[in-house]
């Protein structure tokens, strides 16, 4: 027998490829941490000494791909110590981005003996339903949102489940195993332990107040009744699960003294604030287009302008109305705070100032700043932006991938047929099904895309950094994957698909044009059968096109 063929050696392989597994999962555990709670120095700590044993491990045990990213991750940690612990956006994008790609790791199938199986790195959702079969067709259609779900039919296969693996969430019938049984069930599962987790009760039927308030009792944080529709649970699940990725605060420190500057930086820093320094006022209007930020500190007395004049011009500009101005300033004369607060002005911090309460004063507005432009920004029906951000996304897109000579795709999507669906199944099914499109593109996209409605039925991405080509082959593959999605319906399921088209940023053009060619690029797509994806590189003229829609008589 060679080398090879020796199975107790590939048994011991299995095991040690776990072992670094595991390690990657303890990795991410961390990066959850940080996430919710903002960062510190300890999590920074905690985080670099668990990357490190995973790459002592992965080295150890032979596994590329986990050394590989270690290393990565390595170095981004090394950056940040390099600059004193300063939070920069490039470094925590980029952690963001290596930390996606170490949740998809594991071992591949092909690698394993028959006999061992680990599981996937995300937890999968229990579904527990009095009908066993619609169980089943659940979990078979949360699998089109990228969910691993497992249906189960009787107590016995859940409990020992449990004592395998917890679950991200539990879907529990009210009546599983009995009438009222489900409740009790579920109460039990969460005895012992430390973190609850997420349930969410169903009954076929509407139910009572007791009922109800027993759901509230075991640890329900949703109940749902009536038909269970995959993308609306998808849905609750995503918002009972998810943990956002981390997106420090961002403060723009307008302050001619660069010692002070530097001291308010390096405060801000330690809580995990990002920041960017400008000496030269003049040049505020710039730095705020590239930099976004979520507040602005400024100060009061500097030689080319004072604060309350930068202030106002800030203000003339429509994007910037809602961004917190913080004066950051010697002046104790109360009067002259209280002017400055009148031309534009949020708060006013006077010098000396303690740490915490600057630092609390920043969190706090940020928060309140972020929350009020996400309300702003989205839709309210799917929570995607609206029409107006995302093409000032794309604006901004198209500056920075100009500047940095990075290719830039743009794609508009309309889902077909749709004022049918309306008429025919209403318009509560109508929302369900954008809704459902929504939820589709942001579980298939990656977090680097825009993602915004653009209207109607219409949709629009934003994809930076994605050449035509991959763009469109995302797309296509999104488009096929959704139209397998199914909308329990009388008298039979309905089904939906969308057309697409998609162009990419060429050197004479602005946003504008491209919105304008991917536009034509899909009403092409409908003008060829719909359920389908046009490069707008393969159009004719524009003439041609519009002769030829003038003549079709199929209704777009």
């Amino acid at each position: 027998m060679t080398e090879q063929e020796d199975p107790s050696r590939e048994r011991l392989k299995n095991h040690f490829a776990q072992r670094v597994t595991h390690q990657a999962r303890q990795i991410l555990e961390i990066w959850q941490r940080l996430q919710a709670n903002e960062w510190s120095p300890a999590g920074l700590t905690e985080l670099n000494d668990a990357n490190l044993r995973l790459l002592r491990f992965a080295d150890r045990f032979e596994q590329p791909e986990h050394t590989e990213l270690a290393r990565a991750i390595n170095v981004a940690l090394q950056d940040m110590e390099a600059n004193h612990s300063r939070l920069s956006s490039p470094i925590i994008t980029e952690l963001n981005r290596l930390m996606q790609r170490l949740s998809r790791t594991g071992l591949r199938q092909g690698d394993l003996m028959a006999h061992i199986c680990l599981p996937p790195l995300r937890k999968p959702v229990y579904i527990l339903l009095h009908d066993l079969e619609r169980a089943e067709r659940l979990a078979k259609q949360l699998e089109f949102f990228e969910l691993n779900a497992q249906a189960f039919g009787d107590l016995t296969t859940f409990r020992h489940a449990m004592a395998e693996r917890h679950p991200a969430a539990i879907v529990m019938d009210v009546d599983f195993s009995g009438p009222g049984r489900g409740l009790e069930l579920a109460a039990e599962a969460q005895i012992g332990l430390e973190q609850k987790l997420p349930l969410l009760f169903f009954s076929l039927h509407e139910t009572d107040t007791p009922t109800r308030l027993a759901a509230v009792r075991a640890g329900g944080q949703a109940f749902l009744t009536g038909t269970l529709e995959a993308s609306s649970l998808m849905e609750k699940i995503e918002v009972l699960t998810c943990v956002a990725q981390y997106e420090p605060y961002k403060v723009l420190i307008i302050d001619d003294s660069r010692a002070q500057a530097l001291h308010t930086e390096r405060l801000l820093n330690s809580a995990g604030i990002v920041t960017r320094t400008l000496i030269d006022p003049i040049q505020a209007m710039a730095e705020l287009a590239d930099f976004q930020p979520d507040l602005i500190i400024l100060d009061m007395y500097m030689p080319t302008c004072t604060g309350t004049e930068l202030a106002k011009v800030i203000r003339h500009n429509d994007r910037y109305v809602s961004v917190p101005i913080i004066y950051l300033s010697a002046e104790d004369d109360m009067d002259k705070q209280l002017d400055a607060m009148s031309e534009g002005g949020d708060d006013f911090l006077t010098k000396p100032i303690q740490p915490r309460h600057l630092i609390t004063t920043v969190r706090n507005r940020a928060a309140r700043a972020r929350h009020l432009k996400a309300r702003m920004v989205r839709d309210s029906l799917t929570g995607l932006y609206n029409h107006t951000h995302i093409l000032q996304l794309l604006e901004d897109c198209t500056f920075r991938a100009r500047r940095e000579n990075r290719p830039l795709s743009f794609a508009m999507l309309d889902l077909d047929h749709f004022k049918h669906v309306n008429d025919g199944y209403g318009h509560p099914m109508g929302d369900r099904v954008i809704k459902s499109l929504a939820l589709f593109l942001k579980q298939r996209l990656r977090k680097t895309d825009f993602i915004g409605r653009y209207g109607g039925e219409e949709f629009a991405i934003v994809m930076p950094d994605t050449d035509e080509q991959s763009a469109y082959k995302v797309l296509n593959q999104i488009r096929q994957r959704f139209a397998e999605i199914h909308y329990p319906a009388q008298p039979a399921d309905l089904s939906c698909s969308f057309s697409a088209g998609v162009v990419q940023l060429q050197n004479d053009a602005d946003s504008l044009q491209m919105a304008s060619q991917a536009d034509e690029a899909l009403y092409r797509a409908k003008h060829n059968g719909r359920n389908q994806v046009q490069h707008f590189h393969q159009l004719r003229p524009n003439a041609t096109i519009c002769a030829e829609l003038q003549e079709s008589v199929t209704p777009l």
